[in-house]
This record gives structure tokens, C-alpha cells and sequence, in this order.
């Protein structure tokens, strides 16, 4: 049975198969998304709830408790880390990665009803929950800033007109402003004041309440005409409320006013955020798993000047990150590469077989293969990222092996004075099923790829399909078009006459025959010594490959790298910003630094850290504007920064794909989490296993989330 005879004898269908798949394979190609590396989804929610001026400890023991009790109940969950604060706590549910992330969303929210009566009932609202990636980081950043409106007004059009509109762009998850400035009337209260007049607290949160109400009043029905009734309660400035009376005193009415400061403000004064020095509002845009980033990037970039005809002349937009840029970069770097390998394979096979249709024959199977692979990839819903495209560069060396065995086989059978027919039918026919057996060997060893789990395997995932799938297409292309091609194209090599250049290399080809020659009867005729240093070899890579450093994913140089900062705990909002400023300013007068958007009491993701904490996003110029590297800039900002008084600064270059990024604050590329049911024994020997930690050699930036001395 000849495989290969189908198609030998129908050269049209054979042709018109390869045309669809060319067909097809150029379409799917068109339509792939493009990303950095595979869609990476971890099953992460996020439980948020409130709980004003109660303490961390009060957080954790009446509101995180209650419900990591409920939480643990629930099928699928690996790891639940809680963090509180002054005011609010933060629950995070990290799954199994074969859990389906909207059932556990419903089981979560079925929860927290659960423990809903379990729970203080002076929360102003029930918990929420978010799924989350932690994985993930933002697409496009963008930046907008006054010189002369408030910060306030600021957010409302950055709420209200920017991200309500990006936010149905399809591919976009959300839009998360950083640091929010939404308007709010601040009252500050004075206690001598309030003293003096006998009155409390909860006196004055009663009196506005009362007074600030907006309720419906109902219809009035006339014998002609229907009316409706409002009677607007709702006050919406300082000046209104200041007028508020809160009690009676002596027949007097005391108004909000006299024992208070009462002005316009905003709802959380004690986080902001800084744009080349300036106060600004930051607009984070966020895409949905599995979408093409750069479409999602462009089609965003379309809105802006639409943004710009709608904002006052004052308010202006910058761009101050563009995650597409640097997908674009490397995944133009590693196509280059792929076309640099597909060019390098052709000649190589040119150089030995020094003909023409010789060459052509076994380089068609490269681009038939690799565009066929691409169909393939769409039907999966894979993208074009890094491993995609590597996979793909590592298959061009292996898809031409068996159409090049093939061709040797058919010209073999022409050696043998067989015409172009016959030799191409009884040298297929021969070496068919070895190449079937090839292609299903070589496809198999991605095999353990496939079914590795966890992290590794869903990452490695994507990569072992594409090569495995380019292997397969590549053996159905040396058993259907390459043995086509040979019998109607290639000549036999009698019939070749060859020139000058083809008698100097086939001289310089019967040297290296003859040395290979030589070397194999020499390995032969001493085979202790060649089984010995086969040993020392052997011994040799293993002593190297204990001594190679190891890691999950090697350093990337994406343009982007992350400075946190700290000051002693119970620092004041003023002082803490003088050194947020202040640390902000050295990193931005490095000159491999394009741009530094500043955060302060919150992170680049919006997570509250408190006053004492900042965050600092850097941005580098192009690579070729800039001499270092973003690990080269980091190592020489450490001790400029280090000179910074009363404020710790760490730096570190994020890798691609973060994990146990819900486990803590994240500030570091590792971290270490200690556990106790005692937390005064926690409290205690949690500094100093810190102190322990600082002094191990090679470690830098150790830092905790522990925040108890104030």
C-alpha cells in the first residue's frame, strides 16, 4: 500500500487541498488575537467590604472572619489571604485552576448572604466581590490633568465622559480610576466646640442625615391636569450644608457651621496620585481574557480624539503607557526570527543539494506547514504570543526532516535510472509509513507537555499544540505534495549538468566524507576512550546544570518596572507626601526614564495601602533611546533612593505572569507568608524572622505588610 499514491496521481486535487489549506491558514492568521504570552486565567475573586473607623483588629475578628468561615466551605478554593485595615479588609479566594470561575462566583455571592446576619449592621453596605486576574496588568494608561479645574471635577469627567464610554469598547473589562477624587462635602468637626454646646457626635451624623434627604412626595390629580411633586431635600454644596441646624440650645438654633469646618472637598483626601510632578487622575483600561490586545489598544486610541473635542480646552489627555507597544516589539522580534529561520533552512538545504527544484520541493512544506498551523490555532482560540510563534520557529527545523527523507528517496530511485514517475511511486512507497512513524514519534514527545498541570502546564499548553500540530501537518505534506512535486518537477541526476561551482563544493564535500570517515574509524578503533569521555560528558552536564540558575520565567524588559515606598507607621498625610515627591523627583531625572506617575495610599491597581504607603510607575524610554536595561536602571536607582530620609524605597522588575499576587501586598518577587493562630505570638516573631531575612546574602528590598505599631 503507497500512501503517497493518491496524490501522486491526482497532482490537481493534491494541488487544490494545499491551495485551501494555504487559503485558510492565511485567514485564521488574519484573525488571531496577539498577545504576549497565552491567556493565563486564574480563578482569583476578590471580597471587599467596609466598615468606617473600626480598627484592622476589629475587621478581621467581626467582618473577615465570619466570612472566611463561610468562604472555606466552598468547593475548589486553594488559598483564602485577608488583609484589613483602618476602615475596610480585602478578601482573596484563589481557586483551582480547573474551577470554573462564574460558578464560583455564585457560590461566593451565596456566601456572603449566608453571613450577611453574622455581620456588624453598621456596615454601610453588604461585602462585594469582583473576579479578578492578578496576572493581569493594564493595557493602556491614561492621564488626565488641569492646571486650572479641580480635582474634582477632573474625576466627574474622567468618570462620567472617559471611562463610561472606553468601558464598551469591545475587549475591555473594565476602567479603573486610580486614586479617585470624587467631590464630597467634608465636615471637620470641632470638639472643643462641641462641648461647649453639648452636643455629640452622633448628634451632628443624625442632623445631616436628616436634613440632606431626597424623597419621593407623590402626585397631585387634578380634575384638568396631573401633577407631579417635588419637594428636592438633597443638598449638593458646602454652603447648604453649612446652614444645617444640628440642636437647641436655650431656645437657640445651633447651626453645623459654628462647631465645624465645612467645605468642598473629596471623598478620600488622604490618597493621590502625581503625573510628572503634577496632580492628575489616572485611568487604568483593563481587557477581558483571550482578546487581542492590540485591537483592544487601537480601538481605544480611535475614542481619543473624540475625548478631546468633549473636554473643556483646560483638561488635557496624555497617553502614559501603552502595554501594545511592547507586544508589538517582541512579537515582531520573534517573526523576524521565525523568517530568519525559514530563509536560513532553505539555503542550508540549497548548500547541499546544489539544485534548484531540488530545493523548491522540500521549502514548500515550510510555509504549507506552518500556515496550516495557524488554522489550527484559531479553531483552539490561541493567539499569536511569544510561545506560539517560538513553537512555530522550533517546528521549521523539524517540518522539512521528513519531506527532505522523502525527496533523498525518490532521487535514489532516479540514481538507479528509474524515470521521474516511477522513482517518485516506489520511493514513497518505500519510505511512507517511516515518515508516518517520524511524524508520529517526533509529535509524541510534546506529549508530557500537553498533560503537564498547574501553572507550567497551562502555560506550556498552548506551545506544545502549536509545534505538535505543525509536526503532523508537516508529515501529510511530505506524503501528499513533496512526492507530487517530484515526479512532475524534479529531473533526474543524470540529466543535471552541473557548473564550476557545483564540482568545487562536491570536492569540498568528499573531504568532509572522507574526515567523518576518518574520525568514525577512530572513535571505533579507541572506544574506551571515546565511552569515557561520553562519561565525562555525561557527569559534566549534569555538574552544569545544577550550578545554571533556575526560575519560573527569565527577566523581561518591557519598558515598565514598580517602586514602592514606606514611611514609619502613623506618618503624617503632609510629611509622607514631601517624601513621596521627593523620591519621585530622583526617579525621574534618570535619564532612561521617559516617564513616573506617582501613588499615594493606593496602588497602581487601586488597592487601598494606607497613608504610609505609595507606589511609583515607571516608564522607560524606547530601547533604542536608552543605554540601560529596566534591571540596569533599577540596580542604579537603589542607592539614590536609599538617601531618601525617613522612607524605605524597594524596586522590582515584575515578571510577565505574577502568582500569589492575592496573598499579600505584593511588593516583591517572592514572598513568604508566616502563619499563627496566636496573633500576639504572630505580632511578635514576625519582625524578627524579618530581621532574619535581611541578613540572608543575595536578598534585597525585604519588606512586610505587617502594620501594627500605630
Amino acid at each position: 500500500m503507497n500512501l503517497a499514491g493518491l496524490f501522486i496521481k491526482r497532482p490537481i486535487t493534491t494541488t487544490l487541498i494545499m491551495l485551501g489549506v494555504l487559503v485558510f491558514g492565511i485567514m485564521s492568521y488574519r484573525l488571531l488575537p496577539v498577545s504576549d504570552l497565552p491567556t493565563v486565567d486564574f480563578p482569583t475573586i476578590q471580597v471587599s467590604a467596609t466598615l468606617p473607623g473600626a480598627s484592622p483588629e476589629t475587621l478581621a475578628s467581626a467582618v473577615a472572619l465570619p466570612l472566611e468561615k463561610q468562604f472555606a466551605t466552598i468547593a475548589g478554593v486553594t488559598a483564602i489571604n485577608s488583609t484589613s485595615q483602618q476602615g475596610s479588609t480585602s478578601i482573596t479566594l484563589q481557586f483551582d485552576l480547573n474551577r470554573n470561575i462564574d460558578a464560583a462566583a455564585q457560590d461566593v455571592q451565596a456566601m456572603i448572604a449566608k453571613a450577611t446576619k453574622q455581620l456588624p449592621p453598621q456596615m454601610p453596605a453588604p461585602p462585594s466581590y469582583q473576579k479578578v486576574n492578578p496576572g493581569d496588568d493594564p493595557v493602556l494608561f491614561l492621564v488626565l490633568r488641569s492646571p486650572s479645574l479641580p480635582l474634582s471635577t477632573i474625576n466627574e469627567y474622567a468618570e462620567t465622559t472617559v471611562a463610561q464610554r472606553i468601558s464598551t469598547v469591545p475587549g475591555v473589562a473594565q476602567v479603573v480610576i486610580v486614586a479617585p477624587a470624587r467631590f464630597a462635602v467634608r465636615v471637620d468637626l470641632d470638639p472643643r466646640k462641641l462641648s461647649a454646646h453639648g452636643i455629640g457626635l452622633d448628634d451632628a451624623a443624625t442632623a445631616i442625615d436628616s436634613a440632606n434627604v431626597d424623597l419621593p412626595t407623590g402626585t397631585v390629580y387634578g380634575p384638568n391636569q396631573t401633577f407631579a411633586v417635588v419637594a428636592d431635600g438633597q443638598m449638593l454644596r458646602a454652603q447648604a450644608f453649612a446652614r444645617t441646624v444640628v440642636a437647641y440650645r436655650n431656645n437657640t438654633p445651633v447651626r453645623l457651621d459654628e462647631i465645624a469646618h465645612v467645605y468642598d472637598g473629596v471623598e478620600n483626601d488622604r490618597v493621590a496620585s502625581w503625573f510628572e510632578g503634577e496632580r492628575a487622575i489616572i485611568l487604568q483600561v483593563m481587557k477581558q481574557p483571550g482578546v487581542n490586545v492590540v485591537e483592544v489598544v487601537d480601538n481605544v486610541k480611535k475614542l481619543l480624539p473624540v475625548f478631546l473635542e468633549q473636554l473643556p480646552p483646560s483638561v488635557t489627555m496624555t497617553v502614559r503607557a501603552d502595554r501594545s507597544v511592547s507586544i508589538r516589539e517582541s512579537v515582531a522580534d520573534v517573526k523576524f526570527t521565525l523568517l530568519l529561520t525559514v530563509g536560513l533552512v532553505v539555503t542550508v538545504i540549497f548548500i547541499f543539494l546544489r539544485n534548484v527544484s531540488a530545493t523548491v520541493i522540500p521549502s514548500l512544506a515550510l510555509p504549507a506547514s506552518v500556515v496550516a498551523t495557524f488554522a489550527v490555532m484559531y479553531l483552539l482560540n490561541y493567539s499569536l504570543d511569544n510561545l506560539s510563534l517560538m513553537a512555530l520557529t522550533l517546528s521549521v527545523g523539524f517540518v522539512v526532516d521528513d519531506a527532505i527523507v522523502m525527496l533523498e528517496n525518490i532521487v535514489r530511485h532516479m540514481e538507479m535510472g528509474k524515470k521521474p514517475m516511477r522513482a517518485a511511486f516506489d520511493g514513497s512507497r518505500e519510505i511512507a509509513f517511516t515518515i508516518v512513524s517520524m511524524t508520529l514519534s517526533l509529535a509524541a514527545v510534546f506529549i508530557p507537555v500537553l498533560f503537564m498541570g498547574g501553572i507550567v502546564g497551562r502555560l506550556l499548553h498552548e506551545f506544545a499544540v502549536t509545534i505538535g500540530a505543525a509536526i503532523l501537518v508537516s508529515g501529510f505534506v511530505s506524503i501528499s505534495l513533496t512526492p507530487m512535486l517530484c515526479s512532475r518537477f524534479l529531473k533526474p541526476p543524470h540529466l543535471v549538468k552541473h557548473g564550476r561551482l557545483f564540482n568545487a563544493t562536491e570536492k569540498l564535500f568528499d573531504a568532509w566524507l572522507r574526515l567523518y570517515d576518518w574520525t568514525l574509524r577512530l572513535s571505533l578503533r579507541f572506544h574506551v576512550v571515546t565511552m569515557a569521555a561520553s562519561i565525562a560528558l555525561l557527569f559534566g552536564t549534569v555538574y552544569l546544570f545544577n550550578r545554571t540558575p533556575k526560575g519560573f520565567l527569565p527577566n523581561e524588559d518591557s519598558g515598565i518596572f514598580r517602586v514602592s515606598t514606606e514611611a514609619v507607621q502613623g506618618v503624617a498625610y503632609d510629611d509622607m507626601v514631601r517624601h513621596q515627591q521627593e523620591v519621585a523627583k530622583i526617579v525621574a531625572e534618570d535619564p532612561n526614564i521617559a516617564h513616573a506617575t506617582s501613588y499615594l495610599g493606593q496602588t497602581g491597581g487601586g488597592t487601598l495601602l494606607g497613608v504610609n504607603r505609595g507606589n511609583i510607575s515607571v516608564d522607560l524610554k524606547p530601547r533604542d533611546e536608552r543605554s540601560m536595561t529596566a534591571d540596569q536602571v533599577i540596580a542604579a536607582l537603589r542607592p539614590k533612593v536609599a538617601q531618601v530620609p525617613g522612607v524605605r524605597v524597594t524596586a522590582n522588575n515584575r515578571p510577565p505572569i505574577n502568582l500569589g499576587s492575592g496573598g499579600g501586598g505584593g511588593r516583591g518577587l517572592y514572598q513568604f507568608t508566616l502563619q499563627d493562630t496566636n496573633t500576639e505570638e504572630l505580632y511578635r516573631w514576625a519582625p524578627v524572622m524579618e530581621d532574619k531575612i535581611k541578613q540572608l546574602p543575595g536578598l534585597e528590598d525585604v519588606a512586610t505588610d505587617l502594620q501594627v505599631k500605630n
